[in-house]
């Protein structure tokens, strides 16, 4: 425990001092920073190659080789890109400049939705930089309450979730807030997910990005039992760090849903769909290297068991 303790601490001391460096540098640093160490991540580290390639041949199979390696590689300089923009974020972007920063598109359904006295369950997914949507949501006056994994790292986690905080966010833990997340909703306030994470054998399967995947059938519960819409969202890049777009894919609002829809799987199908179509505009900042497609559906299971 004494071991964990001071790795941990170490692991977290490091963070602080790149923080530092990248709230020092220039942004074009930053961005010659994230091109080498992109570059590095993708041809000599090789880091998750073997599963980031998996993962665009699937959803690209029509790609060749070459154009999956330059998807790769940039998405390697968009995380890196985006823990720049995170680290100076907080000293840069004010309620008196946002629009410097911020495009909306969409603006007029992103306002009705947010300021409809009825809860709200925003979608978004690892693409973009969506931790800059929690962070301008507070920003705007927007109160959100946002369902996040803890992290490993207890001094990384305190130190994230301070940031995440600072603008009226608030981080739920993943495991134990059911309790909270219905309050929430039965006081008509905004409930954030990412809604592209692995929800385990006894998920709700449907296709996203060409294979079978694992969802939580809670998002939509959350909107077919509290009358909450649900909103799919999107954060991401424009054509150069710092600037955004701001956007809406889709708008679930569970009083004019037609009957094919008011069905956890159809839901979930639905908001897979519309983070599927942003994912497609601009590939490149897409997490692609985390395992997204593992496992198989229990049914499945279960037969070859039988077997």
């Amino acid at each position: 425990m004494r071991l964990k303790w001071l790795l941990d601490w170490l692991v977290y001391l490091l963070v602080r001092i790149v923080i530092c460096v990248l709230q020092m540098i220039s942004l074009e640093s930053c961005v010659g920073l994230a091109r080498g160490l992109s570059f590095l991540a993708w041809h000599l580290l090789r880091l998750r190659r073997d599963v980031i390639d998996e993962n665009l041949r699937h959803a690209f199979p029509q790609s060749s080789p070459t154009d999956r390696a330059v998807v790769a590689r940039r998405m390697w300089e968009h995380l890196l890109l985006m823990v720049c923009e995170i680290a100076r974020a907080e000293r840069k972007i004010h309620d008196t400049n946002y629009y410097r920063f911020f495009t909306f598109r969409d603006q007029s359904q992103l306002l009705q939705a947010m300021l409809d006295p009825r809860p709200l369950v925003l979608v978004t997914g690892h693409y973009g930089n969506f931790e800059l949507g929690g962070f301008l949501l507070g920003l705007l006056g927007f109160r959100t309450y946002t369902i996040a994994r803890p992290l490993d790292n207890r001094f990384l986690h305190d130190f994230v979730n301070r940031f995440r905080q600072t603008k009226g966010q608030t981080i739920l833990a993943k495991e134990g807030s059911a309790g909270t997340v219905n309050r929430i909703l039965e006081r008509g306030e905004n409930l954030a997910i990412l809604g592209d994470q692995y929800a385990g054998p006894r998920g709700c399967w449907v296709n996203f990005l060409g294979r079978p995947a694992s969802c939580h059938k809670a998002l939509a519960l959350f909107t077919l039992t509290s009358d909450a819409p649900q909103l799919v969202l999107y954060n991401r890049r424009g054509q150069r760090p710092m600037e955004f777009e701001v956007g809406c894919a889709g708008l679930a609002d569970p009083a004019r849903l037609p009957a094919s829809l008011l069905d956890i799987r159809a839901l979930t199908q639905w908001y897979n769909q519309r983070l599927e179509q942003v994912i497609r505009d601009a590939p490149d900042q897409y997490w692609w290297l985390h395992r997204r497609w593992k496992g198989t559906p229990r049914s499945v299971t279960d037969r070859r068991k039988a077997a």
